[in-house]
């Protein structure tokens, strides 16, 4: 891990950019800390983290507040990371379809998802290797966002992660329900419920199928960037349950 820029924000978070490898990223820690702080990691969605940064950041300086560590990395294909023909493939071929008002097939879903989790898991598990290294980073270790597959993938194959907050606002393969049934850690789903991009009954599977005996879906009215403060406030509360 190479730290590239630092700044500080309103004197109460330390914000640091990083690559790892080719692979670009964020880390913010609570300048208050007095002891090596929990770990939340943050999943950008598949805009780019420069597009997405408003979003993140918020997240951040709500989870310093709070006495957390956050961190987030470029997925595979987005932003300044090379070019990723196969998913882009993909992503054209879902906007036709949805376009031309015709069924997302799951040939479609798999194309776009299955890949993505395949790359982005392992790098996120190395993000973690390097950033639980530094002495300001302790565990436990969360993770929060989407694309609501990778958050799957990573409960079932990282023992690390103790809780995960998951959006669902994605499409989902069909593979990933028996990997869900294998998820065993406190969850926190936040569903909305008009979101013109994702399959809502899709979600609510998914849902059912999670394994975990703690698990809570926060379902509210809107599409999918008018997730209300309130909820991220309980995503919050329960980050602060589960991890301290």
């Amino acid at each position: 891990m190479h730290f590239t820029s630092e700044q500080r924000l309103d004197d109460a978070v330390l914000e640091r950019e990083f690559t790892l490898g080719e692979i670009p990223g964020i880390l913010w820690t609570p300048r208050s800390a007095s002891a090596p702080a929990p770990l939340i990691l943050l999943s950008p969605p598949p805009l780019g983290l420069r597009k997405a940064y408003l979003r993140l950041v918020a997240r951040a300086r709500h989870a310093a507040a709070d006495g957390f560590a956050t961190a987030t990395i470029e997925l595979p294909g987005s932003g300044d990371r090379p070019r990723w023909p196969a998913a882009e493939q993909a992503r054209a071929d879902l906007r036709r379809a949805m376009e031309a008002g015709e069924p997302v097939t799951d040939e479609i879903i798999d194309a776009l998802i299955l890949p993505l989790v395949d790359k982005a898991v392992p790098e996120w598990q190395a993000a973690l290797d390097a950033l639980l290294s530094l002495p300001e980073i302790g565990g436990p270790v969360g993770f929060s966002g989407g694309v609501i597959s990778i958050g799957t993938r990573l409960a079932v194959v990282e023992p690390r992660i103790s809780a995960a907050v998951l959006f669902a606002g994605s499409f989902v393969p069909r593979a990933m329900f028996e990997e869900a049934r294998q998820v065993t850690i406190p969850l926190h789903v936040l569903l909305q419920w008009d979101d013109e991009g994702n399959d809502r009954q899709a979600a609510l599977d998914l849902f059912d199928a999670f394994g975990s005996k703690e698990k809570t879906l926060h379902a509210n009215m809107g599409g999918h960037t008018g997730v209300p403060q309130f909820a991220g406030d309980a995503a919050a509360q329960f980050f602060t349950r589960h991890l301290k």
